[in-house]
């Protein structure tokens, strides 16, 4: 069964900025402008994995915002739900030193924060299969207010996926921010969440204990993606663990967020995206999605910055 004959979207909602991604210019070393953000990454590589898919933010009108929007545009994503603002656009300096990118964020007062709650469409038609939010608009005001007001307004009426992609130097209470996120993993019907995230969230915490507390708070389904080491997912009917993919990796930004595009893509094409199917998912269906998926964070994970394959090069690939 594959649900694109249905004409329904995904709606991926969130930040957008600019990565400034480590690059050579002969013999110097200096930064090259990408588009990025995580849930931005998620709604490009859902456009390159041929599923129907709109963006719902803000960027600035200036020249990062309006690289932002064509590169939107050059990968199939609608943007209906795109809004705009003269501030300007978010900067995240990409550091690639350790296991783990890290990120320094500037962005104090920039458009992609200044998502507003009347900058929301009053309702979405009935073509809206699911909505996909995470990362540091879940930190950063007003946007956060603005998409947790939005959650619990489409609570049960349509699928919930969160990634909360956590970012600690923008994070300046801990225990205030597990709380919040405590909140909105109640509300989610499907979650996408590292080992390093759970580990910084719950440092004394075995993973799949942490992992399965969030599943028994209201989720039909977490993963827990494990680096070279695969994925596991957390269902009512039990554990699924599927093993990596060794590749030639050229950095791994945007990894994550490919791996839950592709989680996404396979349950939207196998026509199992809502909250009930996702709850009946047999164990080797289940697998199924999480080899899938990793194999499009594998492929992203063989080029320079966030830079997902499409559905052709996943397919031939397996």
């Amino acid at each position: 069964m594959d649900a694109a004959e249905g004409g329904r979207v995904i709606v991926v909602c969130g930040e957008a900025l600019v990565d400034m991604t480590p690059a050579r210019f002969g013999q110097a070393e200096g930064y090259l402008p990408r588009p990025g953000g995580s849930p931005y990454n998620v709604a490009v590589a859902l456009g390159r994995l041929d599923v129907p898919v709109a963006f719902l933010g803000r960027v600035s009108t200036d020249a990062f915002g309006r690289l932002l929007r064509q590169h939107l545009v050059i990968n199939g994503v609608d943007l209906r739900y795109l809004r705009e603002g003269p501030e300007p656009s978010t900067l995240a300096f990409v550091h690639l030193a350790g296991a783990e990118p890290e990120f320094t964020f500037y962005g104090e007062g920039a458009a992609d924060r200044q998502l507003r709650p009347e900058d929301l469409p009053p309702a979405f038609p009935g073509d809206v299969l699911a909505l996909h939010g995470g990362s540091i608009s879940l930190v950063l005001e007003p946007i956060a207010t603005t998409l947790d007001g939005l959650m619990r307004r489409e609570r049960k009426k349509r699928l919930i996926s969160l990634d909360p992609n956590v970012r600690p130097g923008l994070i300046r209470d801990r225990e205030a921010y597990r709380e919040r996120l405590e909140d909105w993993v109640a509300s989610a019907d499907l979650i996408k969440v590292s080992r390093a995230d759970l580990s910084w969230l719950y440092p004394k915490q075995d993973i799949d204990q942490a992992a399965e507390r969030w599943r028994r708070m209201g989720p039909a389904l977490v993963v827990v993606t494990l680096g070279a080491q695969g994925a596991q997912g957390f269902a009512s009917h039990g554990a699924v663990r599927v093993p990596g993919i060794s590749v030639r990796v050229a950095d791994t930004v945007g990894a994550g967020d490919a791996f839950t595009a592709g989680l996404l893509a396979w349950l939207f094409h196998h026509g199992r995206l809502t909250r009930g199917e996702v709850e009946r998912l047999p164990e080797a269906e289940l697998a199924g999605a999480l080899d899938y998926a990793n194999r499009v964070a594998a492929l992203t994970s063989t080029r320079a910055g966030a830079d997902p394959p499409r559905r052709r090069e996943v397919e031939s690939a397996q």
